[in-house]
């Protein structure tokens, strides 16, 4: 609705990366459309190829926010492209199918490792998401063995499904809301937007252009 013109100007007060890691097939791209689109049709995405990314602008806490969130296929190992992909990333969102048991697990061999050596703030915000809570007869891991994870991890904790939209707006807000309590971070992500905007003041303005 109107939001996807205002990408191409300044009009929000933070710009935060996000990112979506984890095993392929847990669900990292229904989460990411669930959260960006009004449509429920979320359930038989194709798989990512590579990486892929979606902005999305939305306003929490009086605060107007662009997140430009960042998905993975979750299999392959990109070698050079893997450290861009985590370079200067705000918040990382861990997500595990809670049917799979071994996605949980390859969150502390796999992804928890990738994230200490590759993420470049160390205080980023990091939430460990179990999605697919729609299937809880499939269940092969608790939600108390995710919360002890995420204690362990210092990450937040949510169960989710990108089915159902169960928790998955919750999932980005508390996440958001975390990056903006914290001041480093607040002030990396508002460094981004005073760079556009005094880029925008050398550009040759368009005729009839007013703005603000």
């Amino acid at each position: 609705m109107g939001s996807a013109s205002k990408v191409g100007n300044s009009n929000y007060d933070y710009s935060f990366k996000v990112l979506l890691i984890g095993d392929s097939g847990v669900g990292k791209s229904s989460l990411l459309l669930s959260f960006i689109s009004n449509s429920n049709s979320v359930h038989d995405l194709s798989p990512t190829i590579g990486v892929d990314f979606k902005i999305k602008l939305f306003t929490i806490g009086g605060k107007r926010l662009k997140l430009t969130i960042w998905d993975t296929a979750g299999q392959e190992r990109f070698g050079t492209v893997i450290s861009s992909y985590y370079r200067g990333a705000h918040g990382i969102i861990l997500v595990y199918d809670v049917t799979r048991r071994e996605t949980f697990t390859n969150l502390v061999d796999v992804w928890a490792k990738e994230v200490e050596l590759y993420s470049t703030n160390h205080d980023c915000i990091k939430i460990l998401v179990g999605n697919k809570v729609d299937k809880e007869s499939e269940r092969a891991v608790t939600k108390e063995e995710g919360m002890a994870l995420a204690q362990e991890h210092r990450c937040l904790f949510l169960e989710c499904s990108a089915k159902t939209r169960e928790n998955v707006h919750q999932c980005f807000n508390d996440l958001t809301l975390k990056i903006l309590d914290l001041p480093s971070l607040r002030e990396k992500g508002s460094v981004v937007v005073k760079r556009q905007k005094q880029r925008r003041i050398y550009e040759t303005p368009q005729s009839g252009g007013c703005c603000s």
